[in-house]
């Protein structure tokens, strides 16, 4: 089952559970009740678990990588006292604490990993691996030199990581969840529900005669705010963007020739192969499968005898540089097809390696790459000259030029907008063509006429613009806008209508009237909606209304507009079924999924609450406090 439980972990949503997992696993400890004793600690002791004790020194240093980390995701230094109040200090020392813990369970129950195990776990990292997903040995060495780590340290805490999640991993496993729990998330997700419903809108308000001058008047007075005219601001604009330089720049054909070759192994697919691989315990072992392999005996035959299978020897289709140990990787690329190998000590013992099959190094002609390179050199180009553009604008505005005279230097267009802060003309129309509009619009709104401002950076390059006119906000008249006047009293006016009108039918239904009766008088169709689920939305059932209906028992009605305050429906719930849940469909998966992302987190918070009592846990607050640069409590 461990080996099953460890090879799901390998995709990408074994990892991402795990991560949640091991990341609820550091706050437990963080938050629970862990005793605070203040004696009984050697000096150097920050915390205990069982017979486990945490070094200051080791805390410190996590810590301080801990905070390093944060600071460089933030782009500025994080604070002690933020990270106090965030809380880091005990989230590190409750992951420290919980692995301390599981190391010693780990160790008490004799679990263990092969070396061949650690090495499949390490190539398949994607940290590890290049962008055809091969494991790139260039990129694990720089893993290790950027970390601080030696070869031998890193391959022993990724086996000390994968015992802990071993465990972890064995607690949550093949749970099953309980029937009713199954029953109540496919309810939530499958329920259907059907409708009968009358649908009204504008027909059913009737005619609406035209607005008296007064009431139009006493409509406009009462909403003046509303029809409002907001300030609108004439913005001029100069763009220079690397995208946009690149596009005019002529590129000869000797430039992109001497790009090619400099950039070769770019366009080169290195030389695969489709390599098996076994391992022994020692060379002579080794050199005795060899010997075998020699009189006769297959590759295949010579693995199933050490009770391997298939998938246990098979490395994949991999590039050299995509094998964890140089030594073997070697051997096998001086292999010719269906070869085997003399024994090789490996990194993880003695190896025999055999070759299935070779795919031979792809390189990509200059003629293929040629508008990808023209591409690349313009707009490289380009970038270096964007900066010195730039600087020539800008020594221009200092020395008393406009933007619109520094811009024609240069030969560049200026466009202009004459919008309001929403960025909508006086039509009420977007503005069209403004790169990065709510930055512009934002900081153009944020100055005034003949200031000059820091031009906008946006796409590797930069966006000038100056506010050339001003045109307050202001109340309009009613004549100015008696016809937009109009049509929301209109509106108004129909959706209080619509209302009144769903409002009465729903009240008839409801003291017994039935629903056919009421439509006919009114001379409205009934209409019929099955198999809605929630959040579903069509035609003028909305979301919203959708929501309403499920909080409908059967046979009761219910009345509620849609998106549009013109539209309402009048309804009756008339069938609430849940289908079956058929293990075998799509559903039913997506239930077991839901279950399976919650259940290990109920399972692992029981475990460690468990392991909490059973060996003992102690922190030493004023250590703590000391550590991570804090006052310490008072503890007289």
């Amino acid at each position: 089952m461990l080996r099953g439980i460890r090879k799901a972990s390998e995709n990408w949503l074994g990892r991402a559970v795990m991560g949640v997992v091991l990341t609820l696993l550091a706050g437990s400890f963080a938050i629970w009740g862990i005793n605070d004793i203040f004696r009984g600690f050697g000096q150097s002791t920050l915390a205990t678990i069982g017979s486990v004790e945490i070094p200051i020194e080791q805390f410190r240093q996590t810590y301080h990588d801990r905070v390093q980390q944060i600071s460089r995701q933030l782009g500025r230094p994080l604070p002690p006292d933020q990270a106090t109040a965030m809380g880091l200090d005990r989230q590190v020392l409750g992951q420290m604490i919980g692995q301390a813990g599981l190391d010693q369970s780990v160790r008490k129950m004799g679990l263990g990993l092969s070396d061949a195990e650690i090495a499949r776990h390490i190539t398949s990292d994607p940290q590890l691996q290049n962008l055809n997903g091969q494991f790139d040995r260039a990129r694990f060495d720089m893993y290790l030199r950027d970390n601080g780590y030696t070869e031998q340290r890193f391959i022993a805490e990724q086996r000390q990581r994968e015992l802990r999640r071993q465990l972890i991993e064995s607690i949550s496993g093949d749970i099953v969840p309980p029937q009713a729990w199954r029953d109540a998330i496919n309810q939530y997700q499958n329920e259907e529900r059907s409708i009968r419903y009358v649908a009204l809108g504008a027909a059913q308000a009737g005619d609406i005669p035209q607005p008296t001058d007064e009431q139009l008047r006493k409509y406009f007075d009462e909403r003046s705010i509303l029809f409002r005219a907001p300030e609108y601001r004439k913005i001029d604009t100069v763009t220079v963007t690397p995208t946009e330089l690149a596009k005019w720049m002529e590129i000869s054909d000797d430039d992109i020739k001497k790009t090619y070759d400099q950039r070769r192994s770019s366009f080169v697919t290195p030389e695969r192969r489709h390599i098996e691989q076994i391992v022994f315990a020692n060379m002579a072992a080794a050199q005795a499968a060899a010997d075998r392999i020699k009189d006769g005996a297959s590759f295949a035959a010579v693995a199933a005898e050490r009770g391997l299978k298939a998938q246990d020897i098979d490395l994949g289709t991999i590039a050299k540089s995509g094998m964890v140990d140089p030594t073997v990787a070697n051997a096998a690329f001086a292999l010719k097809e269906g070869e085997v190998s003399a024994p090789v000590q490996g990194q993880f013992g003695a190896v025999l390696v055999t070759v299935l099959k070779i795919e031979p190094e792809i390189v990509k002609s200059l003629a293929e790459v040629t508008p990808q390179l023209r591409h690349d050199i313009a707009l490289d180009r380009a970038r270096a000259q964007v900066q010195a553009v730039h600087d020539r604008i800008e020594d221009a505005r200092a020395g008393g030029a406009t933007l619109e005279e520094a811009a024609q230097k240069e030969k560049l267009p200026v466009v202009s907008f004459d919008i309001d802060r929403s960025g909508r003309d006086g039509e009420g129309k977007p503005a069209a063509n403004l790169p990065h509009a709510s930055e512009v619009i934002n900081a153009a709104f944020a100055t005034d006429v003949g200031v000059d401002n820091d031009p906008v950076e946006a796409d590797g390059g930069y966006i000038w613009y100056d506010v050339a006119a001003v045109t307050p906000a202001r109340n309009r008249n009613l004549d100015e806008i008696k016809g937009q006047v109009e049509q929301r009293w209109r509106s108004d006016e129909t959706a209080s209508r619509v209302k009144a009108k769903a409002a009465d039918l729903l009240d008839r239904l409801k003291t017994g009237t039935p629903l056919d009766a009421l439509a006919a008088a009114a001379g409205i169709k009934v209409e019929t909606s099955s198999g809605l689920k929630r959040g579903d939305a069509a035609g003028v059932i909305s979301a919203k209304i959708t929501d309403l209906i499920f909080h409908t028992a059967k046979d009761a009605f219910g009345s509620s507009s849609g998106n549009d305050p013109t539209q309402w429906i009048v309804f009756q719930v008339i069938d609430d079924k849940t289908p079956k849940l058929d293990p075998n469909s799509a559903d039913a998966k997506k239930v077991e999924q839901t279950l399976q992302q919650q259940l290990p987190d109920d399972m692992i918070g029981e475990y460690i609450g468990w392991l909490e009592d059973q060996l003992g846990t102690r922190i030493n607050s004023r250590a703590l406090a000391q550590a991570t640069g804090n006052t310490p409590p008072d503890t007289d």
